[in-house]
């Protein structure tokens, strides 16, 4: 009996189209790696780590609130740090208009982006208070998307969040996420459900929404 299976010449083309792209750009995503490509270094999302990429609209609505944020800071603005944690599509439309942005990232394909990338996990702090330590109380806005929608996730993400605020009260937080982590996130942070609703380029099953610790809705034009 022969076991061998053949595909249908059309099928195996097919697949072997696909296969070929994959390589291609996977050894383009390696040399903008090794090659410190920058900002404008793009990668496809990572399904397995729970990446799914903001739409234009969306990256460009918080890019001008964080333009308007920066505007009210006066001269020179130099000095008031970003970090975006777990949300790498945002990076590129915010480093266009301020230098001062930190990128916490799993995903170590964003080394791309040379001295702006910190690998992080948010899974080390448990029992361990000094996790990014050289990162506490350095930053101004904090923008972060947690990759899981669990209680465990929003309460490790929330508690990095608290130790890298430079000042509790009046560094800034803007958070997205499902609605599902609302009861979680609001026990754990000073944060409300904003109207803004961030959308991806894929259309995803839950409910997105935002939440902030300031009037996030006020800084959104025809939102």
């Amino acid at each position: 009996m022969d076991d061998d299976v053949s595909l249908p010449a059309d099928t195996l083309a097919i697949l072997n189209e696909f296969l070929a792209e994959r390589s291609k750009r996977e050894a383009e995503e390696e040399d903008r790696i090794l090659n410190k490509t920058g900002k404008d270094a793009l990668f496809e999302e990572d399904w397995q780590l729970s990446q799914f990429w903001y739409s234009t609209k969306t990256k460009l609505i918080v890019r001008d609130v964080v333009g308007t944020l920066l505007k009210e800071q006066g001269e020179p603005s130099s000095e008031f740090r970003i970090a975006l944690l777990s949300c790498p599509s945002l990076y590129k439309d915010i480093k266009d208009i301020h230098n001062e942005v930190a990128i916490f990232e799993y995903d170590k394909r964003f080394e791309a982006y040379g001295t702006d990338f910190q690998h992080y996990d948010f899974n080390c702090i448990e029992n361990n208070p000094d996790y990014l330590k050289e990162h506490h109380q350095q930053y101004d806005l904090i923008i972060a998307d947690p990759p899981f929608l669990s209680q465990e996730c929003i309460s490790k993400m929330s508690e990095i969040i608290k130790k890298l605020q430079r000042i509790p009260d009046k560094s800034k937080l803007i958070f997205c996420s499902g609605e599902v982590v609302e009861p979680w996130l609001t026990a754990f942070l000073a944060v409300h459900k904003c109207s803004f609703h961030p959308e991806h380029e894929r259309n995803l099953g839950n409910q997105f929404v935002s939440y902030a610790n300031f009037d996030l809705d006020n800084y959104i034009e025809n939102k």
